[in-house]
């Protein structure tokens, strides 16, 4: 595995946890201050459903490339070749995408205002800037002029119903 691939992982993961931590404090903090919030039983089944929805995409989106973008023996978490089948037709990004609905799983099964509404959001967007700042700079550069073309014809993350049903037929 790359540098650069573990040090993305470490720092989602180390925002993912600051988030609980903040959101934590800051909940105690509004709630000694007299703000309730509670989503209660609705909300804690929202938070699964994310969570479910969230694995769901990684496992189906790590099959695709593991199907059609390893061509010999590779890195675990690494590619060599550009997949453009499956979800990866009308999203680039799809495994990311999962990966953003996860903070808003957790903070919606915690209850927490501060994590729904302040940290996942915040969390969602050090993905974005991860994936735009790193990972296709990257990608240009062990793709070339084939990534591109692809970011030119596939957009970086698609929610039509059609791209929708092929992230969770693998």
């Amino acid at each position: 595995m790359r540098i650069s691939t573990r040090l993305r992982w470490i720092t989602w993961v180390i925002f993912l946890v600051l988030g609980i931590l903040l959101s934590l404090i800051t909940d105690f903090l509004l709630k000694k201050s007299g703000f309730v919030f509670k989503f209660s039983i609705a909300g804690r089944l929202i938070g699964l459903l994310l969570i479910f929805i969230s694995s769901l995409i990684a496992r189906n989106t790590g099959k695709t490339l593991k199907r059609y973008g390893i061509i010999g023996k590779v890195p675990k978490f690494e590619t060599n070749k550009l997949v453009r089948k499956g979800i990866y037709s009308c999203m680039r990004h799809p495994m990311h995408f999962g990966l953003m609905l996860l903070p808003e799983g957790i903070a919606f099964l915690m209850d927490s205002f501060s994590y729904i509404f302040i940290y996942a959001p915040l969390n969602i967007l050090v993905i974005f800037i991860l994936i735009k700042k790193i990972e296709e700079p990257e990608a240009i550069g062990k793709f070339g002029d084939e990534y591109i073309k692809y970011m030119e014809e596939v957009p970086f993350i698609n929610l039509s119903f059609n791209c929708f049903k092929k992230l969770f037929t693998g």
